[in-house]
Parts: structure tokens; C-alpha cells; sequence
């Protein structure tokens, strides 16, 4: 399965041009408290036993640190239906580097 994505500059203007993309933030609560984009929190170990509170008609934007755990939200959530999700390439780093350096980089 190829894993579809989305760099940081294109989800920011998604985003201001006010359309509905959902950020689904699959790091660990403790990053998140650290840094955030306003991603709703499902932990990658959760996700299993939560990716139904996903509507799989919307579509996702797998969130993590680099890119790594993005990509397996995007394939495991590819493997339940979901037909529109993509990964966040190099996650929140490249956010921070690229649109807003008030994000922390941890």
C-alpha cells in the first residue's frame, strides 16, 4: 500500500482557506502537552481501539513528530476503509521549520 501525503505548506492552506480536514494527532500525550497544531489526540497504540471515533468520509491528516508513526496511523486506517488519509510529511518538525517556529521542536 503506498502511503499518500501532504506537505506542511499545502495542509496550511487547506486549512486557512477554511476546509475541512481533519488532524489527527497520533503521538503520545506527552508530546503533546509539549506541541501541537490542534490535532485531536488518538495515540498510535490507540489507535486500534479507537479509529472508530473516525469518520471515515472526512479526510485525515495523520500528525506525529517526524513522519514515521503518521505513516502507520495512514496504513492501518487504509487497511480499515478509510479512504482519505494522508500522512504529514516530516510531521510536526517540518511544521515548525517550515510555518510556524513558535511550534516546539522536541
Amino acid at each position: 500500500m503506498s502511503v499518500p501525503e501532504i506537505q506542511a505548506e499545502e495542509l496550511k492552506q487547506r486549512l486557512d482557506r477554511g476546509e475541512s480536514v481533519f488532524l489527527l494527532d497520533v503521538r503520545d500525550e506527552y508530546e503533546y502537552e509539549i506541541s501541537n497544531i490542534g490535532g485531536h489526540l488518538i495515540p498510535l497504540p490507540e489507535l486500534p481501539r479507537r479509529y472508530r471515533e473516525l469518520n471515515s468520509r472526512q479526510e485525515i491528516v495523520a500528525v506525529c513528530k517526524m513522519g514515521p508513526r503518521g505513516v502507520k496511523a495512514v496504513e492501518f486506517l487504509q487497511r480499515q476503509g478509510f479512504e482519505k488519509v494522508v500522512n504529514l510529511s516530516g510531521g510536526i518538525h517540518a511544521w515548525s521549520d517550515r510555518i510556524d517556529k513558535k511550534v516546539r521542536k522536541y
